[in-house]
């Protein structure tokens, strides 16, 4: 394997020797692609960008003649896209599971039949750290290469979640192979305050974490995820689970800092996730933004 990572990233005159068999598979490349995020296991590189660089090659499936339809071919722009989309998704502690995520999402395009992956971290030193992975279509999970259902979103207040027919309530949300997320909004209790707007967001997050954990207490049907992959993997399953906000808002690249609390980060979820529409149960208004319909119960 250490030789085929070689070739792949060869020169193209090496790597046209080393390929001198019959019928060799042809092949896409990126070289030297960079970018910075945020990214790293360490605290002192948490809220500090740094340069990462990408050289990624891609096996082709074997494909008749696409005369110049772009159309038929796999675009150079899906592998810069594939990065883009996987650095903007989640903030990640590992290069592993960055590669991971973007070897996944390239061999989900149909004409992708192997990856060879480098990633470098550039600032940490006077010298490139990173790792290299190899993975054709047979390692990615079959749910890797299909498109994540739409979920049902759901917000409940506070007196809804404290309803004794909550159960019943949730009967009639459930529908059969459709998943659902509920979010919910700060416990009604005194919070810590703060005149630090970053310290008062993690406080009003774990709030909400709370408040999830005491939903989640009220009927065994509910569990409680926090990770984007948390998320997709229980919308896949069909499953009704419960939003923990912390790790997704304070990883993700760009996620509003207004919508902090309660139903406007339902509405901030409901659109990352495109759900099918948010339905709010409860005596509160609607989010002040959605990229969904929101119904109210």
């Amino acid at each position: 394997m250490s030789d085929e990572i070689s070739q792949a990233f060869a020169h193209p005159e090496d790597r046209a020797k080393a390929m001198g068999g019959a019928n060799p598979p042809d092949r896409l490349s990126l070289r030297d692609y960079i970018t910075s995020a945020d990214i790293g296991a360490f605290q002192v590189e948490r809220g500090q960008e740094q340069r990462l660089r990408f050289n990624v090659v891609v096996e082709l499936a074997p494909q008749g003649a696409a005369g110049d339809d772009v159309d038929l071919i796999l675009s150079y722009d899906r592998l810069t896209e594939a990065i883009d989309a996987e650095l903007a998704a989640e903030r990640l502690n590992l290069l592993e599971t960055l590669s991971e995520n973007i070897a996944a999402r390239i061999l989900a395009e149909p004409q992708a039949e192997r990856v060879f992956l480098r990633i470098e971290k550039l600032d940490r030193g006077p010298y490139a750290l990173g790792v290299e992975i190899v993975r054709g279509r047979a390692d990615i999970a079959p749910a890797a290469l299909v498109d994540i259902p739409q979920p049902l979103m759901i917000y409940l207040d506070n007196a809804t979640i404290a309803a004794a027919d909550l159960p019943l309530r949730l009967d009639r949300i459930a529908e059969p192979g459709v998943p659902v997320v509920l979010t919910v909004g700060v416990l009604d209790i005194a919070r810590p305050a703060t005149a630090d707007r970053k310290a008062q967001r993690r406080i009003n997050l774990l709030s909400m974490e709370q408040n999830a954990w005491v939903l989640a207490a009220r009927d065994p049907r509910l569990s409680v995820v926090a990770t984007r992959t948390e998320l997709d993997w229980a919308i896949r399953q069909g499953l009704m689970v419960i939003w923990a906000p912390s790790k997704l808002v304070l990883d993700t690249p760009g996620a509003s800092e207004t919508a902090c609390v309660g139903l406007d980060l339902a509405g901030w979820l409901a659109g990352e996730l495109s759900a099918r529409k948010l339905i709010v149960h409860g005596n509160v208004a609607g989010p002040a933004a959605c990229r969904v319909p929101v119904e109210l119960a």
